[in-house]
């Protein structure tokens, strides 16, 4: 009972300074936005809002999320058709080679950014292409393609087949039976792909540093260049603390709907 009791404790003690070691700078940084003065200190002076008043005056931060923002939506939107599009081609068919593309397929997002980022680079140039808001578009779609790609694939394989094959027994089209069977069975999965490929877009810096241009300054390059100006951190932090509280709920909505676990049964009875 001792033993057991002991363990149990030095488990929750290594859990608590895992979990101290993961988010207590989330915390610092949500605490320094409220920093009375531009200097990270602790304990603080004082507590104010002065720092999102000069965010919310500042049109530089603004500008650059909006860009973000947009490379984001474009991402995703490329990545759900491409991603979907693979999946369904994975998950219905075999063919030769057939490990060898999905290694490619997930081959960015398992390489460290750097290298992503200067391989398109190269490339580009190579082809002559001017850096731009369009490579940086291609360059987020590379990665926000797997995470759509994972997760429709992971639903489509807990979906038989015979349902879209019923479907086309009962005498469905092929897009009646992609609007009423295969759709619902998926709708999860696709959201919750989507909703990770916007947060890992919204906020990527590596691949982004190698393929924009001169004017293109998304938000993660906005805070890089403002970190090397000590009087704008505070501004940064207010940036961050704002970016926590959007981007958290989105990937707790997409962990949520990547536990659904049953979708192709609700379908199967009608809900």
């Amino acid at each position: 009972m001792g033993d057991s009791w002991r363990s149990r404790l030095g488990f929750g003690a290594a859990a608590a300074l895992a979990f101290a070691f993961l988010y207590l700078p989330l915390v610092l940084i949500v605490l320094y936005a409220f920093n009375d003065t531009n200097i990270n200190s602790w304990p603080f002076p004082g507590f104010s809002t002065q720092w999102f008043d000069v965010l919310v005056d500042d049109p530089a931060p603004r500008e650059a999320a909006w860009l973000s923002v947009r490379i984001a939506l474009f991402s995703t939107a490329f990545a759900l058709i491409l991603g979907t599009g693979l999946a369904f081609a994975f998950a219905r068919f075999r063919f030769r080679g057939m490990q060898t593309v999905n290694f490619v397929v997930i081959l960015p997002i398992i390489l460290p950014g750097v290298i992503t980022g200067v391989a398109l680079a190269s490339f580009f140039l190579f082809t002559g292409t001017d850096l731009s808001i369009r490579t940086v578009i291609i360059g987020h779609t590379t990665f926000c393609i797997v995470l759509v790609f994972n997760n429709v694939l992971s639903r489509l394989r807990r979906v038989p087949a015979s349902l879209s094959e019923a479907s086309q027994d009962l005498g469905a089209s092929g897009w009646q039976t992609l609007r009423y069977v295969t759709l619902p069975t998926i709708r999860t999965a696709l959201v919750a792909g989507a909703l990770l490929s916007l947060a890992l877009s919204f906020d990527e810096i590596a691949v982004t540093f190698f393929l924009a241009g001169s004017d293109t300054t998304t938000l993660p390059l906005w805070i890089l260049g403002s970190l090397r100006r000590t009087q704008a951190l505070p501004e940064v932090n207010a940036v961050a603390a704002v970016i926590l509280v959007v981007s958290l709920p989105l990937i707790a909505i997409a962990a949520y709907l990547m536990r659904d676990e049953g979708a192709g049964s609700r379908v199967v009875q009608g809900e």
